[in-house]
């Protein structure tokens, strides 16, 4: 029996999706052109080495903080709202950014910059599945995923030139033409088409969970520049107590921060966990690659961001389809197959040495394109596909906050593992392009990077472990529609 075809997609919701794509355009943009204007961030802003990487994790917790709240309030207020809200104060954030006197200020006008990724990032997917009927919002994310790909091009590309040729504040004053356009755009196609929800905030828990991930991201901050003090001992534990007060009171409270009861929807806690580990593991493989091609190969900034875009390039085209595969076959099937091919990109980087042809890190970055682009829309699908359609924001909310808290401790976890072998100062510099190796320091340092890819492949097994639980028991995959639908 044929399978019943999709129904077409709602007019105007070509426009719609370009939209929501480029919203998450300009936040790639801003992920990756940061990075790579870091050490000129530092120099111009007389910021210690310690304190400047606040610059690109004060950015990623306030989105860690804010995602499941301000999907609430897309529920509350409308998603496409708050969806357009999210590019008015990113820009706000980015002109001032560009503006910035000092290291306090522009840590300060990053949050506000975060604010709006987070109000961008939240509500996108929740906009989507408004937008699209469940057969058809597989291949939305796979083109929304696009944005993602074609992002991290334009900032690795840009950031190179411009802080070559340019003064580093362009890489804030980039977003303002950017998102200026898409928001002219925004305010013209997308239109509210979910029911409002009457919900609550939960200050107080997002209040715990900051307290909690802050201690402990400041203690792992420290372990990246020195060695572990009763200082930094004691951010640890404070972190933790706040982290275990935030849980006993998601518990009790009437409308937490976190929505436990969507986490007794089956298939919802796998495709959560699946994304935070995920996260955990491949997130700071870029930075790990950079200091490899930088400090240990002494390469430009430029020049070693250049050997990463092809991975980019294919994740970009290969997107669309991971998505079609999602709609086909359900998306545990596709989003477990990717995490396993990301496994095998992490095994080729894992063999890289002071004299590896870079041709190779170049392939490792395609094959690990291409299992992204198979995770990606394929989990964001089992998600949005087991979220009640009143939660799509809080939903696509809190998927966001299980990225982004793997992506915070990513970044730290992977330094501390990648200095193991030689003083943590001088790994630090080398990440902020302030340093680089040669001879035996610089095989030393490589291997201590191979300790950190070798973490990150177990955090992807345990990923796919998790992503593969939700096939059905006894049902052959992919030969119904909805049958292993998340």
């Amino acid at each position: 029996m044929a399978p019943t075809p999709a129904p077409p997609a709602p007019k105007g919701a070509g426009w719609a999706l370009a939209v929501i794509a480029t919203g998450v355009l300009i936040t790639a943009v801003d992920t990756t052109i940061v990075v790579l204007a870091l050490p000129h961030i530092q120099r111009g802003l007389h910021a210690s080495l310690g304190s400047v990487i606040w610059v690109i994790l004060s950015y990623l917790l306030v989105i860690t903080l804010l995602s499941t709240q301000v999907g609430r309030v897309g529920d509350i207020f409308g998603r496409v709202r708050m969806y357009e809200a999210g590019f008015a104060v990113f820009v706000v954030g980015s002109l001032l950014c560009a503006l910035a006197w000092n290291e306090p200020a522009m840590v300060g006008f990053r949050v506000l910059q975060g604010v709006g990724g987070a109000l961008i990032t939240a509500n996108s997917g929740a906009v989507i599945a408004d937008t699209f009927p469940p057969e058809r919002r597989g291949r939305a994310y796979g083109i929304n995923a696009v944005g993602w790909n074609v992002g991290a091009i334009i900032g690795i590309i840009l950031g190179g030139v411009i802080t070559t040729y340019l003064s580093w504040r362009w890489v804030f004053w980039i977003n303002v033409p950017i998102g200026l356009a898409a928001l002219a755009v925004a305010l013209r196609v997308l239109r509210e088409r979910g029911e409002r929800q009457a919900r609550g905030l939960d200050l107080l828990g997002m209040g715990l969970l900051g307290l909690g991930l802050f201690g402990i991201l400041w203690a792992m901050i420290g372990l990246t520049t020195g060695p572990l003090t009763a200082e930094l001992g004691a951010g640890f534990v404070v972190g933790a107590v706040f982290l275990a007060v935030f849980v006993l009171v998601e518990s009790r409270t009437a409308v937490p921060m976190v929505a436990l009861r969507l986490f007794r929807i089956r298939t919802m806690t796998p495709s959560l966990l699946a994304s935070f580990f995920q996260a955990l593991a491949n997130f700071a493989v870029l930075f790990l690659l950079i200091m490899y091609l930088q400090g240990v190969r002494h390469l430009s900034p430029l020049d070693a961001s250049l050997w990463l875009v092809p991975g980019y390039i294919i994740g970009g085209v290969v997107s669309p389809f991971g998505g079609r595969l999602a709609d086909r076959f359900g998306p545990a099937l596709p989003a477990t197959g990717g995490l396993l091919v990301s496994v095998v990109s992490l095994l080729v980087y894992a063999q890289v040495g002071t004299s590896t042809p870079f041709w190779v890190v170049s392939a490792g970055s395609v094959v690990n394109g291409v299992g992204a682009a198979a995770f990606f829309p394929a989990n964001t699908t089992a998600v949005m596909r087991a979220s009640p359609a009143a939660d799509f924001g809080l939903s696509a909310g809190l998927l966001r906050t299980a990225a982004n808290v793997g992506m915070v401790f990513s970044f730290a976890a992977a330094i501390v593992a990648a200095a193991n072998s030689i003083p943590r100062q001088i790994a630090f510099a080398i990440f902020v392009g302030r340093g680089s190796l040669s001879g035996s320091d610089g095989a030393a340092f490589v291997s201590g990077i191979h300790t950190a890819l070798y973490l990150a492949i177990g955090l992807n097994v345990v990923a796919a472990l998790l992503s593969a639980s939700r096939l059905a028991p006894g049902r052959v995959p992919g030969w119904s529609r909805r049958g292993t639908e998340a």
